[in-house]
């Protein structure tokens, strides 16, 4: 296999409820990687190991805040062993943070080397279903490949590197999230989903919209049923399916191609459309009226530069 292709496990599982879960997680990650020794990152979806919905609705908050953890606290330690010790790289989901007295659902990125190499926090909470409180940044991270990250070095960027844009559920109502990933160097988007409403079938149009304006590969993992709505789906710079979920537990197997992404960009969709490309900078600013901001086309297509490691 090419350096500049992944092999990607979207892991569409049932959620697990409450505390001391590590040890189910450990056994599905080595019966999945048993079964699918290629992957090179594993992905689970949100919120997949402080499941809140076996209690009833009006402790929701209460556990959250309970189990709510810093991130150099224990769990997230646990979870860089898992990672370190299958040696691949892991999302395992959000958790719920504790910082500064605020309470956030963080997305975790973890490296083969254990160490945590990025967390999000969401930044549009499904109001006024989630209590948390709203993240403030976008975060890009760029990974090397497994077979080049030994324990003692983390990511840096070469052919064998990739840039994630992690994304959390509801964001990926709003294209601006999308959009300001892509425009960070992201050149995948992981969306980790806890839709349990019937919407998804609206999720799975938005996912296809955001890779397709956006010209890049978008993965959303979403828990299984009964509690969930399945429908975890791989999209291609062009739009086009790799793969979808049914509604029960399933692992998709996905490929990210960094052939097939420069040549969305430098040819167009489909041969046709350059929308990084759309710009000269000598063009004048586009005014943006609902964010007191403009377009500057001198600034416009992406850059690794805004990453981080």
């Amino acid at each position: 296999m090419s350096k500049t292709e992944w092999n990607l496990g979207l892991a569409q599982r049932k959620p697990l409820p409450g505390l001391n879960n590590l040890e189910a997680l450990r056994e599905d990650i080595r019966e999945t990687l048993h079964k699918h020794p290629q992957l090179d990152l594993l992905v689970y979806p949100e919120m997949h190991l402080q499941d809140v919905f076996a209690y009833p609705p009006d402790e929701h908050r209460q556990h959250m805040l309970n189990w709510a953890t810093p991130l150099d606290g224990d769990l997230v330690r646990a979870l860089g062993q898992l990672a370190h010790e299958f040696k691949i790289w892991l999302i395992p989901g959000s958790i719920n943070e504790s910082h500064q007295g605020k309470l956030y659902n963080t997305e975790l990125l973890i490296a083969p080397s254990g160490h945590l190499q990025a967390a999000y926090r969401k930044m549009f909470p499904w109001r006024p279903h989630e209590p948390h409180d709203y993240g403030r940044e976008f975060i890009t991270s760029t990974i090397m490949h497994p077979s080049q990250v030994s324990d003692s070095v983390a990511a840096g960027q070469d052919q064998s590197s990739l840039t994630l844009g992690l994304s959390n559920c509801y964001d990926t109502w709003f294209p601006e999230h999308s959009r300001h990933l892509s425009w960070l160097g992201a050149q995948a988007i992981i969306n980790i989903v806890k839709t349990t409403s019937d919407d998804r079938q609206q999720e799975l149009i938005l996912a296809q919209a955001n890779a397709i304006s956006n010209q890049i590969y978008f993965f959303s993992v979403n828990c299984a049923e009964p509690l969930g709505r399945g429908g975890s789906i791989a999209v291609d710079p062009e739009g086009k399916i790799l793969a979808q979920a049914a509604g029960g537990e399933e692992t998709l197997l996905v490929q990210y191609s960094q052939e097939v992404l420069d040549r969305v960009r430098q040819e167009g969709t489909c041969g046709t459309n350059r929308i990084w490309h759309q710009f000269t900078a000598q063009d004048p600013p586009i005014a943006l009226p609902m964010y007191s901001g403009q377009i500057n086309p001198a600034t416009w297509a992406p850059s690794v530069q805004g990453a981080h490691s």
